[in-house]
């Protein structure tokens, strides 16, 4: 091989690395791009408290839960139960499951269970199970007390709502009177 062969290849190479560079150059000028004073995305949130008891009193208060428990009967809420059956015990002396047992719950503080560790929202809430709490928490727990680890979706129908209000309070040692 004589040297004009070798100074053919090594200027082959030379003008390929010069127009590899000189693209990548012409390329950043015609797609000019400016680069943002922050890097990522900034997201707004809303500041709202996790818990605000006096909202929760106030959806309660405008519920007329006679009305709502007028369209619900035991036996429907029995079988109804069977979807909670799975995470709650409802017989007496009934052992706490995935859910705290629901013997004896309408009345009852909330997070009254002593052997059952709590979410930190239902242990701070300091009510009772009322028919109007309930029926408040069945609809949507999640909603209805931020924090909570029930991640039950709810019941959509106030009659499904009242039926198992109904069984809850009949499993009971004392039921409470309807309202």
């Amino acid at each position: 091989m004589d040297s004009f062969e070798l100074n053919k290849i090594i200027a082959a190479i030379l003008i390929v690395v010069l127009l590899v560079i000189g693209l990548g150059k012409i390329a950043d000028v015609v797609f000019y791009v400016s680069k943002p004073k922050n890097p990522g995305y900034q997201v707004e949130v809303e500041s709202k408290l996790t818990s605000d008891t006096s909202e929760v009193t106030k959806v309660a208060e405008k519920i007329d839960i006679a009305a709502v428990m007028a369209l619900g009967d035991v036996a429907s809420g029995e079988k109804i139960f069977k979807k909670c059956a799975a995470c709650h015990s409802i017989n007496k002396g009934g052992k706490n499951k995935i859910g705290p047992a629901l013997y004896n719950v309408v009345g009852r503080a909330v997070g009254g269970v002593v052997d059952y560790k709590y979410s930190k929202a239902l242990a701070s809430y300091d009510n009772e199970w009322t028919f109007e709490e309930l029926n408040g928490f069945l609809q949507k727990p999640a909603s209805y007390l931020k924090g909570t680890k029930m991640s039950y979706a709810g019941l959509r129908k106030e009659k499904d709502r009242a039926s198992i209000i109904k069984y809850l309070n009949q499993n009971s040692d004392s039921p409470k009177p309807l309202p």
